[in-house]
């Protein structure tokens, strides 16, 4: 997939996150040429917030107790780049991004510009030293 400058933010809606067979390197790889990489979802955010952990997915923003389409205008307020993609998987998620201002593509095509395998996400294997440490620990 081809972003251009890195001057973009990238936002997965977190149904097309879970149509992704490996999240953690999907967001490793957008890293590479997008600026801000996120998850927006009308879930509550102990969900959005437990995919994330058990796939290992650091991501620079995510929805919060609001609505997506509230979440997306406030990441395109807050996060000032020349582009502002939402990757989803719907006509419906395509509305959205529009009425917020921002790109569309769905999950299928993304995956096929940026060679990432659709199917069921698969959980990374800890390393050594990461069973034993908590990063989310006051």
């Amino acid at each position: 997939m081809d972003g251009g400058n890195g001057d973009m933010t990238l936002a997965f809606d977190l149904d097309a996150l879970k149509q992704l067979a490996y999240p953690d390197s999907v967001f490793n790889d957008a890293r590479q040429w997008s600026e801000y990489v996120g998850v927006v979802s009308d879930q509550p955010t102990y969900v959005v917030t437990n995919f994330t952990r058990k796939h290992r997915v650091r991501q620079d923003f995510f929805s919060g107790p609001r609505s997506r389409e509230e979440s997306l205008t406030n990441v395109k307020e807050q996060f000032d780049t020349d582009r502002h993609v939402y990757v989803g998987t719907s006509d419906e998620d395509a509305a959205l991004a529009e009425r917020a201002g921002w790109e569309f593509l769905s999950v299928e095509d993304a995956a096929t510009a940026a060679e990432w395998e659709l199917g069921e996400p698969s959980t990374p294997a800890a390393t050594a030293n990461e069973d034993d440490e908590r990063d989310d620990w006051p």
